[in-house]
């Protein structure tokens, strides 16, 4: 009688243990992992770190990468990711790796704002989607509805500038100003109205002879790259093949020194006027 009374209490001491040492203990995710695995490829998809975790649960990846301190790309719909200590900004605060945007602002809704309220001339989409490498025309109609950013219609487009009224005013004349000026590098600094500026270069210009104003024309092209020849051309009413002329002269250093004609001296100008 003894003895069986002692086994039952032995048994009840050790069944306990044994029922708990049955039990499965949860898994342990490493951050490391995530981390070791975003040095080696940079960027990653939620699924490509779910697989490394050998987890089904999202929240499970978000934890560890909260603790290592993550970014969210704000292209393909924030659905990829990597660490603050592998991106490398550029000095407008955006970095990309296989074409996947990241940027030190976040999404892309402030990103847009940040770009827009910085810029000494607001933006129109296309040159703001440009920018950001991505399409922005919903981003914008969200912070203008939400009173982050104002648009206003410029030539038929929709310029969207800051909400500060005062720095709004001046990224409106800015970009009016370079649109009717387009040798004026930044309108931003000016200190007389455009009508007057562009008056003022007018009377300069007619003021040159016939190789000068060829290769004045060619010269702002060339500063103004992609597109200058017909800007220059709508400006100074010149045919887009002058302008074109001039700017391939001064970059062959193609240019008479010396055999210049003072304006009413010579033979009748052969530069091409734009027909009217």
């Amino acid at each position: 009688m003894h003895d069986a009374h002692r086994f039952m209490l032995e048994f009840r001491l050790v069944a306990p243990l044994s029922r708990n040492s049955n039990i499965m203990r949860p898994p342990v995710y490493d951050p490391q992992t995530v981390r070791r695995y975003l040095r080696r490829h940079k960027i990653a998809s939620l699924a490509d770190l779910k697989r490394v975790l050998k987890t089904d649960v999202d929240l499970t990846v978000f934890r560890k990468l909260k603790s290592l301190g993550y970014l969210s790309s704000y292209t393909h719909r924030g659905g990829y990711y990597s660490l603050n200590e592998i991106a490398r900004f550029d000095d407008s605060g955006l970095w990309s790796h296989e074409a996947v945007w990241f940027s030190r602002y976040g999404t892309l809704l402030t990103t847009a704002e940040v770009f827009v309220g910085r810029s000494p001339r607001g933006f129109f989409a296309d040159d703001l989607a440009d920018a950001l490498h991505v399409e922005v025309h919903d981003a914008l109609r969200q912070l203008v509805q939400r009173g982050r950013l104002r648009r206003t219609e410029v030539g038929g487009r929709y310029l969207y500038t800051s909400t500060d009224p005062s720095f709004h005013r001046r990224q409106l004349r800015t970009t009016t100003t370079a649109q009717s000026i387009p040798v004026v590098a930044d309108a931003s600094a000016l200190e007389v109205s455009p009508d007057e500026l562009k008056a003022a270069i007018l009377l300069f210009y007619g003021l040159l002879d016939e190789q000068q104003r060829r290769l004045y024309a060619g010269l702002e092209s060339i500063k103004l790259g992609h597109g200058g020849d017909s800007l220059l051309a709508d400006f100074l009413n010149l045919d887009v093949h002058t302008v074109a002329r001039g700017r391939q002269q001064l970059l062959d250093h193609d240019v008479a020194s010396g055999r210049t004609r003072r304006q009413g001296g010579g033979r009748i100008p052969t530069e091409k006027k734009r027909p009217k």
